[in-house]
């Protein structure tokens, strides 16, 4: 009898490495793979009640700083998640371990390359993240969520499959309700949010923007937006003070039905805004994060914004004036909403966590030895 499937997911504790991880997960469990999570010790902070048998907490750390202190600190963190994870693996035995970026992917991929476990990372972000290039030339898949990737090139092409970045079931339940532009007698619905980050600038840049909108307009709209919890009380007097109806809160469990029932969304380009986005076949207003490290969100709001999928506009350039301009124009152009978001949704990818399933389930393929229970012995590189 073949063994049962054993596949150990890396990942960090934010929604752009953990919602594909989740949806990956479910869609293992369906092919009855024994799943099980590693994170860091931030662990899931988005209540996602993780589809794994066991999710494990490895320590591991970010490099923040070219100074010797913060190097030998990140260094020391990352070696003392190393010598966890090799142990969890002597213990779990995983036939593929599967990466989502950031460095707290970093110490079970390591290990795992030293126990001779085959290895794969998924890359969401139009530019290679920088965990992933240090791993990159001694993976065996670099699955990608973009058909091209900045710094992936010459060597490491080879190791490329375009899957696409997985979205979850709730995702794709939501993808089956059609985009529909506001009659004028109806409610605008606009959906705001962007993550820790994101939400303190749109809550500053938001309510003001909208306030400088006609009555009728204002009137009209109706507003979900995210806050951080010291942002709500002022979030939500402000657009009491002018009129708007708006829901505002933290977290929202049900973002993707949301989405769906948006007829415009402002975020931020993290990579499972703009997969979401795509799937569910929804015109946005992305506002990439700006002085990140590598652009990576700017990277992705331009591959959109190119092929007339979304609207790409940095923050330096946004005052009130230009927001509600902006604002104004997007949802006064009915024809131009529907083509945006028939736009998007060419770009959506529902089939990728079944490209990225047989991605892995190919690689364990290629991992079978003689004996299916011998676990592989610790290899020096």
């Amino acid at each position: 009898m073949a063994r049962q499937l054993r596949v150990l997911l890396a990942a960090g504790g934010t929604g752009g490495h953990l919602f594909p991880a989740y949806a990956l997960a479910e869609e293992l469990g369906r092919r009855g793979a024994l799943v099980d999570l590693v994170t860091d010790l931030r662990g899931d902070r988005y209540g996602t009640e993780f589809p794994a048998r066991a999710v494990h907490r490895i320590a591991s750390a970010t490099l923040t700083s070219k100074a010797p202190t913060a190097i030998a600190r990140t260094g020391w963190m990352l070696s003392k998640g190393i010598g966890s994870a090799i142990k969890l693996l002597g213990e779990i035995r995983p036939d593929v371990v599967v990466g989502f970026g950031g460095y707290p992917a970093f110490p079970p991929l390591v290990a795992a390359k030293l126990r001779g476990i085959r290895t794969m990372v998924h890359e969401q972000n139009a530019v290679l993240g920088r965990a992933n290039r240090l791993l990159a030339r001694r993976i065996d898949i670099i699955a990608t969520s973009f058909a091209r990737v900045k710094y992936l090139d010459g060597a490491l092409l080879e190791k490329v499959r375009f899957t696409g970045n997985p979205v979850r079931d709730q995702v794709i339940a939501a993808a089956e309700r059609p985009y529909w532009s506001p009659l004028e007698d109806e409610d605008i619905r606009l959906l705001v949010f962007g993550g820790s980050q994101g939400a303190r600038y749109f809550s500053d840049a938001i309510p003001e923007a909208l306030a400088l909108l006609p009555t009728d307009l204002r009137a009209r709209l109706n507003v979900v937006q995210q806050a951080r919890e010291e942002d709500i009380d002022r979030v939500r007097a402000a657009y009491r003070d002018n009129g708007i109806r708006a829901e505002v809160a933290s977290f929202f469990n049900s973002l993707p039905d949301i989405m769906a029932r948006s007829h415009l969304v402002i975020a931020r380009a993290g990579a499972s805004t703009i997969s979401e986005l795509t799937v569910i076949g929804r015109p946005s207003i992305l506002v990439p994060l700006p002085h990140a490290l590598d652009n990576d969100q700017l990277h992705n709001a331009m591959r959109l914004s190119e092929t007339g999928a979304a609207w790409c506009i940095e923050q330096d350039k946004l005052t009130p004036q230009v927001w509600a301009k902006e604002i104004a124009e997007r949802i006064g152009a009915s024809e131009r909403l529907v083509q945006t978001a028939h736009a998007a949704k060419a770009h959506g990818r529902p089939d990728a966590v079944v490209a990225l399933a047989d991605v892995v389930e190919e690689l364990a393929a290629n991992n079978v030895t003689a004996d299916a229970g011998q676990f592989p012995p610790v290899q020096q590189d």
